[in-house]
């Protein structure tokens, strides 16, 4: 297969690249191969590992009404070699080999296409264009995902339904069903995943979206297909007059238009759209591909970003108890939880909704003094984060951020975009640019995928666009099947604001929704595993402070973990049935593992890690479990890391092994 890459790349450099109508492009492995077909229309095409993995499936895009990718010629075409090494801060991971081989097409009309194959992730195209200006308008795009044959898709639809299919919280669950059962009169966000045959599957995403719609996916012309669906630039809008939310009243025709912005140099690059592949299952939670493909880091130096553990409000409805206080959105609320924060080794609290008016970020309620809270909190050692809906913030972004920062607050957590057309991505960039110069970190909720922007921009350390514990204070369904689902899909693009770490924890005959009171569904241990197997740097602790300091034991273990991470590796797996993840901080190794709701015998073998007989610690599910989800058992363990390890999970159970 090298030998016949080599051959042709040769041929058609000898042809002057001109003439060619087919270009061919191999990994650096010589594993995956994409073929770009140059006619009428610009189509390409993908094999891995000898597999057909995408029938041809045509790339265009319209500028001002023209196609720019119709009937035109390649003016010529380059194979570039790239090897890196790229660091990764606050990734799963603290860097990447980066390996991938690039062609780029320039066409007749200056546009250029460019594609790359990489060792290990995927592959992946974009367009890029020396020739739009300001003013000039994206009519239309067109990607097309054809497959040979009827695989079974995992379709998280627009929760927006038929009506209005671009308002959604990029929260939903997936949809198992083969290609052929994509409703025609839906859309899905992505990243969407297919399963084909040999164990190989292919996830469809983009990455790198700014002032760019993103990706949803919606069925194709053919059998077997999908394409992509953009929502148009809004023409109407207004805002709710509850929370300063912002609703699309209608859509212009336009896709995009093209703006001038100092992070937004020209030659104009548009999003890639990505097909991420792996092997087998567990290769899916650790593909680093959307990350790979996001623009570089634009604040420089990160030192001053600090991620790591917050004590949350709103799940636990303030529902602490046994003070001589009205609990609630106050001074003496906030102070307790600022002291559960201090006495665990907790570094943030964050003020979630009704510490400001909804309307405006700037005036604050008056049952909250937030300079005595910002003195007792830094006295502490603890870091305040405010909510803020992300319209309300940018009404007064550089004052709010000016202002708060020389206060002493340490970040936002921004809520409610519920929607990926251009006006949001320019917005969050806008924010995290502002919240950057103001040394301020930023956890993106009511957000879709992160497409990368982590990268970009590392302040943003952390991102909702999951269903998560959240949904449990009004929801029954099952959430235990999904938290062995989502990793394999939507983890793919970042990490995710799941906000776990229950501690009144049911069984799935028992459980029911609690607004004000709320419970996980499985046990406890699984909770706790949650901190392993979920990508998540700056991360919740969702119950109050009365429930963990009851809970001691289980506190402690929860805080003692990190929350970045050296190195990560996916140990075994089954998409909805179970994963087990191993991540490495410093010398020591965290093992996390979760099932579903099937009971399950997990053999680990510890020999991939660390050689000898080490000091462990293991979290797991008590031999009552079955019977009372909170039962747990720590154990201390010499362990012998030649031989395979056997742990026991419970319905809906997980584990925790720290191995020193």
């Amino acid at each position: 297969m090298k030998r016949f890459f080599t051959f042709f790349l040769l041929l058609t450099l000898a042809a002057g690249g001109v003439q060619a109508k087919v270009y061919t492009l191999a990994s650096p492995n010589g594993r995956t191969f994409v073929e770009v077909d140059v006619q009428e229309r610009i189509s390409w095409s993908v094999r891995h590992d000898g597999q057909r993995i995408l029938a041809p499936s045509v790339i265009s895009m319209s500028v001002n009404g023209k196609d720019i990718a119709y009937d035109v010629t390649v003016r010529s075409s380059k194979i570039e070699k790239v090897r890196n090494t790229v660091s990764a801060p606050f990734w799963r991971q603290s860097f990447i080999e980066e390996s991938y081989n690039q062609l780029r097409l320039l066409l007749t009309n200056d546009w250029l296409l460019i594609f790359r194959a990489y060792d290990g992730e995927g592959v992946a195209y974009r367009f890029v264009s020396t020739s739009v200006r300001a003013g000039d308008r994206v009519t239309g795009e067109r990607a097309e995902f054809n497959f040979y044959g009827d695989h079974t898709a995992y379709v998280p639809y627009s929760s927006g339904g038929k009506e209005n299919p671009f308002r959604t919280s990029f929260e939903s669950k997936y949809t198992v069903a083969p290609l052929s059962g994509f409703r025609s009169d839906e859309i899905a966000f992505s990243p969407l995943l297919v399963c084909l045959d040999n164990g190989i599957r292919v996830e469809i995403t983009d990455a790198d979206i700014e002032a760019y719609p993103g990706m949803f996916l919606g069925k194709g012309n053919r059998d077997f297909s999908l394409k992509g669906v953009f929502a148009p630039v809004p023409f109407s809008v207004r805002e709710t007059p509850t929370r300063g939310q912002v609703i699309v009243d209608s859509y212009t025709e336009d896709l995009a238009i093209i703006r001038e912005s100092a992070s937004r140099q020209f030659p104009r690059r548009f999003p890639w759209r990505v097909l991420a592949i792996a092997n087998k299952d567990t290769g899916l939670p650790v593909n680093n591909l959307v990350y790979l493909l996001a623009s570089p880091n634009r604040i420089g130096d990160v030192s001053w970003i600090k991620p790591g553990k917050i004590a949350w409000d709103w799940w636990n409805a303030w529902n602490i108890t046994g003070v001589d206080f009205p609990a609630g959105i106050n001074t003496q609320t906030y102070k307790y939880y600022i002291d559960f924060a201090a006495a665990n080794g907790i570094e943030y609290v964050v003020l979630d909704e009704g510490w400001s008016d909804p309307l405006d970020i700037l005036s604050i309620k008056p049952t909250i003094d937030l300079k005595e809270l910002i003195r007792y909190a830094d006295s502490k050692n603890v870091g305040l984060v405010l909510w803020a809906v992300s319209y309300v913030l940018e009404k007064d972004l550089e004052k709010a951020c000016r202002n708060y920062s020389a206060m002493g607050i340490k970040g936002f957590k921004v809520d409610f975009m519920d929607r990926d057309d251009q006006t949001i991505p320019e917005q969050l960039y806008r924010i995290a640019e502002a919240a950057a110069r103001h040394h301020l970190l930023l956890d993106y909720h009511g957000m879709y995928k992160p497409a990368g922007m982590n990268r970009t921009w590392p302040n943003v350390l952390n991102f909702e666009g999951v269903w998560g514990m959240e949904q449990l204070k009004w929801s029954k369904e099952d959430i235990v099947e999904y938290d062995v689902t989502f990793p394999f899909i939507r983890m793919l693009s970042g990490p995710v604001d799941y906000t776990q770490g229950a501690m009144r924890n049911m069984l799935q005959s028992e459980f029911m929704p609690n607004y004000s009171n709320p419970s996980s569904q499985g046990t406890r241990a699984r909770q706790v595993a949650e901190y392993i197997v979920f990508d998540s740097p700056f991360v919740m602790l969702c119950d109050n402070p009365t429930a963990y300091m009851k809970e001691q034991e289980t506190t402690d273990f929860i805080t003692a973990l990190p929350t970045v991470w050296d190195e990560t590796r996916i140990l075994q797996g089954e998409i909805g049935k179970f994963l087990v993840t191993a991540r490495r901080s410093g010398s020591t190794w965290y093992v996390g593992g979760l099932t579903n709701w099937d009971a399950r015998d997990i053999m680990l073998d510890l020999s991939v890690l660390a050689k000898g007989t080490h000091a462990a610690t293991l979290f797991r599910d008590g031999v009552n479990a079955t019977r009372n989800a909170t039962d747990y058992k720590i154990e201390s363990l010499s362990l012998p890391t030649h031989k395979p390890y056997n742990v026991h999970l419970a319905p809906g159970g997980g584990f925790v092994l720290i191995i020193e």
